[in-house]
């Protein structure tokens, strides 16, 4: 069985069919590229999966759980972990104090927003920065933060739960390709020490034919292919609703030749 496994899923939105009748799995230690153009249906697949969204039709199970009809907070105690295209953090707060509200949320603890929890699980926090490479500015507030290392504090924050399934919503958004690359690098690696697995949405193709070990490509809410960057690569299908013709897409098919 797999660790996720989404199964006819569908949600429409008036007389529009956003998500029409898609199956998926994913795999533990797998990152799995969610792609296609702009009004695909993978942001509407991302809310259905962390349950912002209701699905009107299907499954979508995790470790055999169904977790269709269930609230986010919900999901997220199970084990769904998620970061967002704009990434979000308390700006107010240090990078380290960040960590520690996502621990007391993990924990289920109620603290207020204007008291300190600076003595909640701090070495703990510590330890998830490092993963991330950002213990060394653990005290600095997240305001001053470049934003390639406040999409690193993110991360860290979406491992507070410590997720068996992270979904990452264009994760590279806004970055230079070498903060992009680095980000990617550095998940890939979360995935195989802390044997998880990550499903990613994402515009940056280079990104996706580097680094994804599987790839499921939507037009119009309906899955058409899945694969290998290889299989993607050449599928014809993909070729016309997706990458289209010229310079670009030779540019794609060389860098995973």
């Amino acid at each position: 069985m797999s660790l996720l496994e989404v199964t006819g899923l569908g949600k429409s939105f008036g007389g529009n069919r956003a998500v029409d009748g898609i199956t998926f799995s994913l795999d533990t230690g797998e990152l799995l590229a969610l792609i296609g153009p702009n009004g695909a249906g993978k942001s509407t697949t991302f809310n259905m999966v962390n349950g912002q969204l209701r699905a009107d039709s299907g499954s979508i199970k995790l470790d055999g759980v169904e977790l269709i009809g269930r609230k986010p907070r919900d999901i997220w105690h199970r084990g769904v972990g998620r970061t967002f295209q704009i990434a979000e953090t308390f700006a107010s707060l240090t990078v380290v104090e960040n960590v520690q509200m996502a621990l007391l949320s993990a924990d289920s603890k109620l603290y207020s927003f204007f008291r300190r929890a600076a003595d909640h699980k701090r070495d703990e926090a510590l330890s998830l920065l490092d993963q991330v490479g950002m213990k060394v500015q653990a005290d600095r507030p997240c305001s001053v933060l470049a934003y390639g290392d406040v999409k690193r504090v993110e991360l860290a924050i979406a491992m507070a739960n410590s997720p068996k399934l992270l979904l990452m919503d264009e994760p590279t958004a806004g970055m230079a390709p070498k903060e992009r690359n680095e980000l990617i690098v550095l998940t890939k690696q979360l995935v195989i020490d802390r044997g998880m697995a990550v499903l990613f949405t994402e515009h940056s193709m280079d990104v996706v034919f580097a680094y994804a070990d599987r790839m499921i490509v939507l037009a119009r809410g309906r899955l058409i292919a899945e694969g290998k960057p290889m299989e993607i690569r050449d599928h014809p299908k993909v070729q016309e609703v997706y990458f289209g013709s010229g310079k670009t897409f030779e540019k794609l098919k060389a860098q995973v030749a």
